[in-house]
């Protein structure tokens, strides 16, 4: 358990069963009543951001949670397998748990991910990488508008945005939060 006045940001907090990160806090002392703690939350699971006031002074339970940095192997029906690199242990994460990251995830690649209680909550993605172009259109003589751009379908399935210069077999680096194009690489 964890007091309302010993709030930092970044600390994780379980609430109604939810895990949630300290965006913002700020301790309120009025004139008349007792002091309060107004704080941003986002949910680890869902990123989903609330406001919540607490009396200073209330107790919170604070999640502990474990990044460990394991390998994608491959992906077995529903399931994702993940190995531990030290202790060559594989690990089973439901496609629920990723989310959206799945389409930026190839075999062999090396992630964090965030554990709680043994379950997985969280992805930590790096913010680029480095993708095939699988599937585009060729980029047609005369179209030379500035900025223009063409779907392209990577390696992993995902389609991106990309300049008309951009070809099949090429490599390009992707923003892993945004998913735009970023370069070549």
């Amino acid at each position: 358990m964890v007091s309302t006045n010993s709030l930092r940001n970044g600390m994780t907090v379980k609430i109604d069963n939810q895990l949630y990160r300290v965006d913002y806090f700020q301790h309120v002392k009025p004139g008349k009543g007792g002091a309060f703690v107004r704080t941003t939350l986002k949910g680890v699971q869902n990123n989903k951001t609330i406001d919540r006031t607490f009396r200073a002074g209330e107790e919170l339970e604070q999640a502990i949670l474990e990044k460990r940095a394991l390998q994608y192997l491959y992906r077995e029906g529903e399931q994702f397998v993940f190995m531990d690199t030290e202790h060559f242990e594989q690990t089973y994460v439901p496609v629920q748990a990723l989310g959206d990251n799945v389409k930026w995830l190839k075999e062999a690649d090396t992630i964090d991910l965030v554990f709680h209680d043994g379950a997985v909550v969280d992805v930590n993605l790096p913010a680029s990488v480095e993708l095939e172009v699988a599937e585009t259109e060729p980029g047609i003589q005369g179209d030379r508008v500035s900025g223009a751009t063409k779907p392209a379908t990577l390696e992993t399935g995902a389609v991106v945005a990309v300049p008309l210069f951009i070809n099949v077999g090429e490599r390009i680096k992707v923003d892993t939060r945004s998913g735009g194009y970023l370069s070549r690489a």
